[in-house]
């Protein structure tokens, strides 16, 4: 049995008259205490003598040096919880290229209403309350900083989109008035999609370049939007159509978007049936051949899509790696994987570029989230579109059910705005 002791030095207040000696205390076995007594002193032996002359001589005879202080190195936190993102059109807002803090500032106080709407009973209007008004401060003392970063082209449309926004938050504010807390999800919704509108309106050109060995592939330099129609063959109400918008994302993951926008636009996904749905995602894109892409005409081979993320802060995204081998585990990816049916690639496990035609969308809300590990799981790194529809994902979407029709767009006009090209096809030449 290892021997547990307390050590109590006493210490006397005159300098010298202070003894220790170690004896078992009263009432603990193994314990131990200092006891001194004052006036007590012991007089040093020879050998006790010797060491301290010694040991003045060498201080003596060496120069004083001092150590500095080292910094204690900083903590790195390979991992950290945050609260997810849950809402795709929230995730479309923040991930467009624009800088302008007013208008980002009014988006936050517009969106964190959401949270704000969990407080039980009328206290959640307080925040709600104080969200609007702040809203409504910046739109009027800092319109003029809001047109400033408008694209010339859109000026009045920018205008128009401000006045209305600014009519609309005063019809918040007459809600929250009335305390009619059911209009306030419908209203907040309303007034995030004149700043979403407002904040499209800012962006001119695109933000990077692409790498010269991705510059030859579809690439999607904007966003777009798509309907697919599916057919669901068991659902409560029996056989039945859905629609799913789409709205793809090239200003962030251009290869992965164009590539996909490709891939429909060759009518690859018609009539293919949905290969897996659980309560994680519904999987589907896997052709009907043993190859398990998209084979190119042109070349006979599985055409690949390269891994793409684009990091909150960096300029242009990372390819070919994932943020974990990087070692950056803790930064947010602009497009993550965490809202209702979010879409991204399917890769095998190891293989960061083995994506090619087949696709996720995801049917199961992040509760919480850790910063990096929503990027590993089935290497699924190319996050390309949210999905507007996550209600037909979650309840009706099953192994049943197949795509009628992948490549009904909107009008030309609808994506223009967008500035989506292509390098390699005009994207407007492919509209029905």
């Amino acid at each position: 049995m290892a021997l547990q002791s307390r050590v109590t030095p006493c210490f006397n207040a005159t300098r010298g008259q202070a003894k220790c000696a170690f004896k078992p205390a009263k009432g603990r076995k193994g314990a131990v205490v200092c006891q001194a007594k004052a006036g007590d002193q012991q007089e040093p032996s020879f050998l006790q003598k010797c060491a301290i002359t010694m040991l003045a001589a060498a201080t003596t005879a060496l120069p004083l040096t001092i150590s500095p202080v080292l910094p204690t190195p900083p903590a790195h936190a390979l991992l950290t919880a945050g609260d997810p993102i849950k809402n795709a059109s929230a995730i479309l807002r923040y991930a467009l290229p624009i800088s302008n803090k007013p208008i980002r500032q009014v988006q936050r106080d517009l969106e964190q209403i959401a949270e704000a709407l969990r407080i039980p009973g009328s206290k959640s209007l307080g925040p709600v309350a104080k969200a609007v008004r702040n809203a409504q401060g910046i739109v009027t003392k800092q319109r003029g900083a809001i047109l400033a970063d408008i694209a010339p082209a859109k000026k009045d449309a920018g205008a128009a989109l401000l006045d209305k926004l600014s009519s609309q938050l005063t019809e918040f504010q007459a809600i929250i008035d009335a305390k009619d807390k059911q209009a306030v999800p419908l209203k907040q919704r309303e007034c995030l999609e004149t700043v979403g509108s407002i904040e499209e309106a800012m962006v001119q050109g695109f933000p990077f370049e692409v790498p010269n060995e991705y510059a030859n592939r579809p690439l999607l330099k904007g966003r777009a939007t798509l309907e697919m129609l599916v057919s669901l063959s068991e659902t409560p109400e029996g056989p039945r159509d859905a629609t799913l918008t789409l709205v793809l994302d090239g200003y962030n993951a251009p290869v992965s978007a164009g590539q996909f926008v490709d891939l429909v636009q060759r009518k690859f996904y018609d009539g293919m049936d949905i290969q897996r749905a659980d309560g994680f995602v519904v999987q589907t894109g896997q052709p009907s051949s043993k190859e398990q892409g998209f084979v190119d005409p042109a070349t006979g081979q599985v055409r690949s899509v390269p891994m793409e993320i684009k990091v909150v802060g960096d300029k242009e995204p990372v390819y070919e790696i994932n943020l974990e081998d990087l070692g950056r585990f803790n930064e947010q990816p602009v497009l993550p994987f965490n809202a209702y049916g979010t879409l991204a690639w399917a890769r095998a496990e190891f293989d960061n570029n083995s994506a090619s035609s087949q696709v996720l969308y995801r049917r199961a809300q992040a509760s919480k989230c850790i910063v990096g590990q929503e990027l590993r799981p089935m290497r699924t790194t190319n996050r390309t579109t949210a999905c507007h529809q996550a209600p037909v994902l979650c309840r009706r979407l099953r192994c049943s059910a197949h795509y009628q029709h992948s490549h009904r767009w909107f009008s030309a006009a609808d994506v223009a705005p967008h500035c989506a090209e292509w390098c390699v096809l005009s994207i407007f030449d492919r509209f029905s």
